[in-house]
């Protein structure tokens, strides 16, 4: 072809170089490229700082005189608003003038009709109104009640909300038609809030939750609703009216659990109101009837409700294994869910399970074990702990090497449940005490807080008395843990510990030298606490008594009023030791004649 030829006639040395030129604007280019990318992820890395950090109240009470203006700017006024609410929201008190004025200037913004201004004043309204002389808020109630039979039915809804915030008993009665009639409103905003505003009314104070049982038709009528958040409303404000009535509350579940709910989040609080019912021993009736519905509502389309349906068998009173499996099948199968949340919800509820019923999940361990790897270190946690529980003891090595790799990998709170977990393996089976007190005393030595060193030298402590055998190698392991602990209050625990086990055990001369080292190196509340350990070796082991008084003399001129007090009692009780001894050695002379 004629290009051929063209590319022919440059030459081969022209033909090669400009390939090679052509390679290095390609390579170019792509470093170029990639430098951007680290330079616009680089960005996205740095904080950007809030607007509203550097707000002083005085200055935001200043700029707030706009309110007052008679050309009202609604952008500028709603950022104001914001800066206050910030304020409020931090902390920073507003005395009752600053709140007054403040509050004043807000309810003459009514007169602008921007949405945007009009749903901040609800929200400030909202937030001060309890912090307001209560004649000052009735002020606003006008304006509100205006809203609240508006055409509009953003500004319907939101002043239905405030006003269930600010009104009082007699207020109540008399915009109560206006509520009622928002309840079975077509719009579900309004509907919703008429009912959320229901729900506070009815837990504001007891004249006003008399008033709110008078709904109970309006309020069944929405949980009929098509829409989802309606039907979770109502049916919450039904149960609040009717809780006090076991009787009315078991007819609405049975009615409600014979009709078809559309809504998830109505079906979860159906599901937990059938839990309270079944946990307060309820008739057998029902109690077949609400465990029917539980079976049926793991098999719904919604995960949130098969989880809650599972999570209520699960936690029922007096069960047997076999009734858990259709919630224990359900929950392993969320184990292989790629949500973490549904993986952790699972997690969370089998382990509850497992201090129950142990041996109800064991079919879930190969799941639990894969999720020890899981990036959620919660999760993970929740795994191995879970795993510790269900484990056979021939399992308890390789768990043991998993654990080893995870420990490093996890805050000191989620270590303090494994270190529980493994105590609780261990006294399950006492003969994997070496692995599992070998695995203690590893972790003992490695970085951690106070709380975590705290949990496992209680957990060695708890082991030493319930498993004798540990008691020699414990010891040691908690002496080592001394050589080089930054805890008072552990290493004191420990030397009186030693103190009090040392001397009975086959060689209680192989402690001293940890203990007086603790006498040379540590602080005066810890160098105390050594005298007295020594002491009790002295009073208890006579082999090694002369040796230990030498140490404890060696402390009558040390800088600390306690250990020179100690370390000379300790001294005199030796030496009364001693006469005593000898007293009994003398043999005893004839009487004269």
């Amino acid at each position: 072809p004629p290009h051929r030829e063209q590319m022919a006639a440059l030459g081969p040395d022209r033909d090669q170089g400009g390939m090679e030129e052509g390679a290095g604007l390609t390579v170019s280019s792509m470093i170029k490229e990639i430098q951007g990318l680290k330079d616009k992820f680089k960005d996205e890395d740095v904080e950007v700082p809030s607007p509203f950090q550097d707000l002083e109240k005085a200055t935001v009470l200043q700029e707030c005189r706009c309110f007052h203006e008679p050309n009202i700017e609604p952008r500028k006024c709603a950022t104001l608003i914001t800066k206050m609410l910030h304020i409020v929201t931090q902390g920073e008190a507003l005395t009752s003038t600053e709140v007054t004025d403040v509050f004043f200037g807000v309810t003459k913004l009514f007169q602008s009709q921007d949405p945007y201004l009009r749903r901040m004043m609800y929200l400030f309204i909202k937030e001060v109104a309890e912090t307001c002389n209560p004649d000052d808020v009735i002020i606003v109630t006008s304006s509100l009640t205006k809203d609240m039979n508006s055409n509009d039915d953003l500004y319907r809804a939101n002043a239905i909300r405030v006003l269930a915030r600010i009104i009082d008993t007699q207020m109540l009665g008399a915009i109560e038609r206006y509520i009622k009639q928002a309840i079975v409103d077509k719009n579900t905003l309004v509907a919703s809030s008429a009912l959320v505003s229901g729900i506070r009314l009815h837990g504001a104070n007891p004249e006003s939750a008399k008033v709110v049982c008078r709904w109970v038709n309006e309020v069944q009528e929405a949980v009929s609703s098509p829409n989802d958040m309606v039907q979770f409303h109502a049916l919450s404000l039904l149960y609040e009216i009717k809780k006090n009535d076991r009787l009315a509350i078991s007819k609405m579940v049975t009615q409600l659990t014979k009709s078809n709910m559309g809504s998830p989040l109505g079906v979860c609080l159906l599901i937990r109101y059938i839990s309270k019912i079944l946990n307060d021993d309820a008739s057998a009736a029902v109690a077949r009837m609400a465990q029917t519905f539980l079976e049926s509502s793991l098999r719904h389309r919604s995960e949130i409700v098969i989880y809650e349906a599972a999570k209520a068998i699960c936690t029922l009173d007096n069960l047997d294994q076999r009734d858990l499996n259709p919630a224990i099948t359900v929950l392993q199968l969320f184990l292989s869910s790629p949500k973490p949340t549904l993986r952790y919800a699972a997690m969370r509820c089998l382990s509850e399970v497992s201090m129950r019923h142990p041996m109800a999940i064991v079919k879930c361990n190969d799941d639990m074990e894969a999720l020890i790897s899981d990036p959620n270190r919660s999760i993970a946690t929740l795994a191995i702990t879970t795993l510790l529980k269900t484990g056979s003891e021939s399992s308890v090595d390789r768990l043991m090497k998993q654990i080893n790799s995870f420990m490093n990998e996890i805050a000191d709170e989620f270590k303090v449940v494994v270190v529980t977990a493994i105590r609780q393996l261990c006294l399950k089976y006492p003969q994997k005490h070496r692995v599992l007190v070998g695995f203690l005393a590893a972790t003992l030595r490695e970085e951690g807080g106070f709380e975590f060193k705290k949990a496992i030298t209680d957990s060695i402590v708890e082991l030493m008395h319930a498993i004798p055998e540990t008691k020699e190698s414990s010891l040691l392991h908690l002496c080592e843990f001394i050589e080089d602990c930054e805890f008072t209050a552990l290493s004191t625990q420990i030397l009186h510990l030693i103190g009090s086990l040392g001397p009975t055990t086959q060689a209680p001369a192989r402690y001293i030298r940890f203990i007086y080292n603790r006498v040379i190196l540590e602080n005066a509340q810890v160098r105390a606490a050594s005298i007295s350990a020594l002491s009790r070796f002295a009073s208890q082991v006579p082999g090694i008594r002369r040796s230990v008084c030498v140490l404890l003399s060696r402390s009558l001129l040390d800088e600390d009023d306690e250990v020179r007090d100690r370390a000379t009692v300790a001294l005199a009780a030796l030496d009364g030791l001693d006469l005593s001894a000898m007293k009994e050695d003398e043999p005893m002379e004839p009487p004269l004649p």
